[in-house]
Order: structure tokens, then C-alpha cells, then sequence
């Protein structure tokens, strides 16, 4: 144990999704301190796998505007667990449908990673879906409205990453663990 304790919190704010909290807690020598915590559902991403005739590993991803950085990202497709008692997976099949208008025939959990653990309690589930069928998509929203699905061949998608046109935390992670597994890693 690291010897910290939460001694209380109180909500400050409650939001469609998000729940914004002040907590105090004690540390180890006894020092009272306090943090503002978003309290979040959690998120799930999805990369969608998919190969060429000649066995070429693809990614579908979605570029979209994304108000907090006022520009579009390109970002696996992906969304909050906002469906109370949802498993996540289920999340994870919902949003690829939704996004990029993709059906998984399989899905395995890629990791679970804390996207931001001096901010938030979330946790971002990313699952890889192999036996995609096409599908209707399924929009919400101005910004899904107005995004664009990518085919982009998983070599290329690395490349991305390493140039910053890819800069989004779960799908740098997601691509680069579809490498490894890939791979054999």
C-alpha cells in the first residue's frame, strides 16, 4: 500500500456524463492535500482489423472535429460507456457500428489504459475486431455527422504515429499492440 487515504469528497459539478469531485486526501507524513477528480463512466476503442486480398493488414479509422482541440483527429473509432450495466465489449461492438458502420465477428481485448490518472478515474478498454462486416452506420451527432471513415494499410497507420498525424493515446496504443500481436509479441 502507498500509505495515502482518502478522507472525503464532495461533487461540484454533475454533467451529462462526467462528474467533477473534490476530494481530500492524507499522505503518507500526515499532510492533508486536495485534487479535483473527473469521475468518468470509462471508454472503449476499437481497432478494426482488416486484410487486403493479398493478406495485407488495413486499420478503418475515423477523423473527426473534436471540440477540445477545435481541429479533426484521427482516432480508431471509439466512445464513452455511457449505457448504464453495458459490458464493454458490447460498448465496443455498438461504436464500430455506429462510427465506422463495421460489425465485429470477434473481438479481443487489445488493454485497459488510464488515459489520464491525474485528472480522471477512467478506464479506456481497447478491443481488437477481426471479421468485419459492413454495416449501416449509425451517427450521433454533429461531429460523427460530419466525420470521414479512412481504410489506411497498418504500416502506413504506424508511419502516422511517428510523423504526428496520429497523436490520439488509445489509438497509438491500439495500433502499436495490433502490430505486436500481429507479430507474435
Amino acid at each position: 500500500m502507498s500509505g495515502f487515504r482518502r478522507l472525503g469528497d464532495r461533487t461540484v459539478h454533475q454533467g451529462y456524463v462526467w462528474e467533477v469531485a473534490v476530494a481530500d486526501f492524507e499522505a503518507p507524513d500526515g499532510t492533508i492535500f486536495r485534487r479535483d477528480i473527473v469521475r468518468s463512466p470509462g471508454s472503449v476503442g476499437v481497432v478494426p482489423l482488416v486484410f487486403d486480398a493479398e493478406g495485407q493488414p488495413s486499420v478503418v479509422l475515423v477523423s473527426q472535429y473534436r471540440p477540445p482541440y477545435e481541429r479533426d483527429l484521427i482516432e480508431i473509432p471509439a466512445g464513452m460507456r455511457d449505457v448504464p450495466g453495458e459490458p464493454a465489449v458490447d460498448c465496443g461492438r455498438r461504436e464500430l457500428v455506429e462510427e465506422a458502420g463495421l460489425a465485429a465477428g470477434e473481438m479481443a481485448l487489445l488493454t485497459e489504459m488510464l488515459p489520464s490518472p491525474g485528472l480522471t478515474d477512467s478506464v479506456c478498454s481497447i478491443f481488437l475486431a477481426t471479421d468485419c462486416t459492413p454495416v449501416e452506420r449509425q451517427l450521433h451527432g454533429p461531429e460523427e455527422e460530419a466525420s470521414h471513415i479512412l481504410h489506411v494499410p497498418l504500416v502506413d497507420a504506424l508511419a502516422m504515429i511517428e510523423r504526428g498525424e496520429i497523436a490520439d493515446a488509445k489509438t497509438v496504443i491500439g495500433l502499436l499492440l495490433t502490430e505486436r500481436r500481429l507479430r507474435g509479441g
